[in-house]
């Protein structure tokens, strides 16, 4: 038999179960798949840090708090942060933000992954939203003026409009033939939560290494000594620091970060995942829509990419529910190219700040080590600009969606 729905979103990631929670209200009949059993995880203060986090911006917190879930991940674990340290490992460039600047309690909160999704899905799980865990779909196809969606165990699944919400791997993208540009960083980023000797200071720091970006981010248990690190790395590099054990590579990441928080005492079990840009050439066609990593994948040196997926899907939902309120078919092109026009210039912009970033940083001649040097001391400097800056990373300006704004 036939699962018909108006509307099916392909992906219970943070970003498909938050654009769910935004259209719970709709009157419109939604249905959230998802490979995974969809269950929440009793959560434990004394559990390990889960190896993913993300930066979480002061837009992203306010559509969090507006869909119900950021009670659910204050009940769990953030860690919030009001400075910033960046400098150049191989010069004398530095640079400090902080949200006092702006007059702002924190520039972030730090939060890993699991403890967002699970304080989406408590609310989602109280909702009129339909869920369908353990649903991998395997073809896709039009049928009509439909999509039919055909899952691995055999079951159908008919709508008029699909969200790839599925990441970025995205089977929706792949199996709707949707085309991407993309290319390798040849860098690969080993993530874990470190112990250090001193504190963090509820500061996020970030040194640019011959290598690559290396983050030390702040994480709360037992006192400020916790960091979640992320270390950008070539192909090679990266496969000698995981395959040391873990005093080597606590002594090598010490070394690597200037002992800026003294030792690093120990290590969690270690992640190393290949980094790739990638952007689609669109994001919607008739019946169809790409958001968050589906649609966009970028650097992780400027922790940005969940904050855009949060407000892809807070776009997008404010687009739909105006259409649904002028009576419009919501599967047209002409109405998801709302959300295009408002969220591809500025995911572009986001993307090539971060290419041009990733490539200064990486440029070894002496006059760009000398420009980027200069510039990070004349930038300093500048507390107009410095605060531009921040406004910006908190996601106090610009097209904000409704869920977003102050």
């Amino acid at each position: 038999m036939e699962l018909r729905a108006d509307l099916i979103i392909v992906g219970a990631g943070m970003v498909g179960s938050a654009l769910a929670l935004a259209l719970k209200d709709s009157g419109l009949d939604i249905l959230l798949i998802d490979g995974s059993p969809l269950s929440v995880k009793p959560f434990d203060q004394a559990t390990p840090f889960e190896p993913r986090v993300s930066a979480l911006s002061a837009a992203s917190q306010r559509i969090l708090e507006r869909l119900g879930a950021w009670s659910g991940v204050t009940a769990r674990r953030s860690s919030p942060y009001g400075e910033m340290q960046v400098w150049d490992g191989s010069g004398t460039g530095q640079i400090h933000f902080s949200a006092a600047s702006v007059h702002a309690e924190v520039l972030g909160h730090i939060v890993e992954n699991r403890v967002i999704q699970d304080a989406l899905l408590e609310p989602l799980h109280d909702s009129c939203i339909g869920l369908l865990p353990g649903a991998r779909l395997e073809r896709l196809r039009r049928s009509g003026d439909d999509w039919l969606l055909t899952l691995v165990d055999g079951r159908e699944l008919r709508t008029p409009l699909v969200v790839a919400a599925d990441g970025a791997n995205s089977a929706v993208r792949r199996l709707a033939g949707c085309a991407t540009r993309e290319w390798d960083y040849l860098h690969h980023a080993i993530v874990t939560s470190v112990r250090c000797a001193e504190p963090h200071q509820r500061t996020a720091w970030q040194r640019f290494t011959d290598d690559g970006p290396l983050a030390f981010l702040p994480l709360e248990r037992d006192g400020e000594h916790w960091c979640s690190i992320v270390w950008s790395a070539t192909p090679l590099e990266a496969e000698r620091l995981m395959a040391l054990d873990d005093t080597a590579f606590c002594a090598e990441l010490g070394r690597a970060f200037e002992w800026r928080l003294g030792e690093v005492l120990g290590a969690d079990p270690r992640l190393c995942i290949p980094l790739r840009q990638r952007h689609a050439k669109r994001y919607v066609e008739e019946g169809l829509v790409l958001i968050g990593d589906a649609a966009h994948t970028i650097h992780p040196l400027a922790g940005q990419g969940v904050n855009l997926g949060f407000l892809d899907a807070a776009v997008l939902a404010e687009v739909l529910l105006h259409a649904v309120g002028r009576g419009e078919r919501l599967a047209e092109e002409r109405v998801l190219g709302r959300y295009e026009r408002r969220r591809m210039p500025h995911n572009l912009a986001m993307m090539a700040a971060m290419e041009g970033f990733e490539r200064l940083f990486q440029a070894n001649p002496l006059p760009l080590r000398w420009l980027r040097n200069s510039g990070l001391k004349w930038v300093d400097g500048m507390p107009e600009a410095k605060a531009l800056f921040v406004r910006q990373a908190l996601g106090l300006s610009g097209d904000l969606p409704e869920l977003a704004r102050a």
